[in-house]
């Protein structure tokens, strides 16, 4: 019968497929779970400045895009934009020609944030915006409101997830020339995550009994 070809495939795409959309949430700097993690790079070297594209801190690999393609020789660990949100040393780049500033993770998170400065004065609709994903897959994407911090346009953008990502792409607004990063903080809160994938075998196990073993004691021609 063509329902036990087809039973397989049916189980391959239950696992496959995310159980629902991401739902993403604005997230204050101090409402991370206690277990976030926060680098503030510290410790690099600044003189002369230390390279971002392919650093790794703390098993977090940072990577620099420009029109999609890796580069270096344009954003680094030193100096330049301070705020309430940025102290160096930090991330600053040294242009903003459609650059990315990409963030890979050491395991799925649900929560991520970062201190940001763009070279720019006054309140900017979408300063900064992150995308997330999990491998390839788009998880969500929220923008951020930059206003004075104190001076520089700026502020803290952080976001909570109800589907796990592991890498977030942080883009900044084309109105400044120069953007900085700090305190890039993660944590993940989802402790049944692991558990879901199971849940979803023993689904997908049930519904092959449930509809195969009729089929193997009164076998009809296909």
């Amino acid at each position: 019968m063509k329902i036990i070809r087809v039973l397989p495939a049916f189980v391959l795409y239950c696992l496959l497929t995310p159980l629902s959309d991401a739902s993403l949430a604005p997230l204050g700097q101090n409402h991370f779970a206690p277990t976030a993690i926060t680098l503030d790079f510290s410790g690099f070297a600044v003189n002369p400045p230390t390279e971002v594209n392919g650093l790794v801190v703390n098993n977090v690999l940072f990577g620099v895009t420009e029109n999609g393609l890796p580069t270096n020789g344009i954003v680094f660990v030193d100096g330049g934009l301070s705020s309430n949100n940025v102290t160096p040393p930090h991330i600053v780049s040294i242009s903003n020609s459609n650059l990315a500033l990409e963030v890979s993770l050491p395991a799925s998170m649900t929560q991520f944030g970062y201190g940001y400065a763009i070279f720019a004065l006054g309140s900017i609709p979408e300063a900064t915006t992150m995308q997330l994903f999990s491998g390839i897959t788009p998880v969500g994407s929220m923008d951020f409101l930059g206003a004075p911090d104190p001076a520089f346009t700026g502020g803290f953008a952080g976001v909570s997830s109800t589907v796990p990502f592991d890498r977030a792409v942080l883009t900044f607004s084309a109105l400044a020339p120069v953007f900085a990063v700090d305190n890039v903080t993660f944590a993940n809160t989802a402790a049944n995550v692991p558990e879901q994938g199971w849940t979803l075998l023993l689904f997908a196990i049930g519904v092959c009994a449930v509809f195969y073993s009729p089929f193997r004691r009164h076998r009809l021609p296909a």
